[in-house]
């Protein structure tokens, strides 16, 4: 039996795709997309996606931890879970027109928060791919100015988030 080394990608049947973030004489460490950390003998059946034959000692589990986490920001729709305000749990968003006639709209204000926190997400690949872009670095400024503005207009929606940390920031004046 031939070791994988560390960042070898596999399938296994129960928890899923992952990656080997650590060796031992007796256990991969394998961090997994959908089910996090988990230990499986060496033994173990799973399917070989990609396997690297690597010196156990060369990488660090941060590193390797990195390295998944940019790979799922930028290949996926995985997103950060991001706590809406305690205060609008379970609410509702209601846009009532302004003619008494019309029936306003309802939408669950979880499900309003999600989309947000899409926009955000996407809005944070694309600020990813302008700047490994082949652009010139003006170009890249001018976008990313861009980019600032619509940060700056969504700040409006910061009152839904649960802590400072996810605010949307747009530019700040000097």
């Amino acid at each position: 039996m031939k070791l994988l080394g560390i960042g070898s990608r596999i399938n296994h049947s129960e928890y899923g795709k992952g990656v080997v973030t650590n060796v031992t004489s007796q256990h991969y460490w394998v961090t997994f997309i959908e089910n996090g950390l988990e230990t499986i003998d060496l033994d173990s059946e799973f399917e070989v996606i990609e396997a690297t034959q690597d010196d156990v000692d060369t990488i660090s589990f941060f590193e390797v931890e990195q390295s998944l986490v940019n790979i799922l920001k930028k290949w996926s729709d995985v997103s950060e879970v991001v706590p809406i305000a305690d205060k609008y749990k379970g609410g509702t968003l209601i846009l009532q027109p302004a003619e008494n006639n019309l029936k306003p709209y309802e939408l669950p204000i979880d499900k309003f928060f999600h989309k947000i926190i899409m926009v955000r997400d996407r809005l944070r690949v694309m600020e990813q791919r302008i700047n490994s872009s082949d652009l010139d670095e003006q170009g890249k400024i001018d976008l990313q100015q861009y980019i600032t503005r619509i940060y700056g207009s969504l700040t409006s929606f910061n009152v839904l988030f649960k802590s400072k940390s996810h605010h949307f920031v747009g530019q700040r004046s000097k």
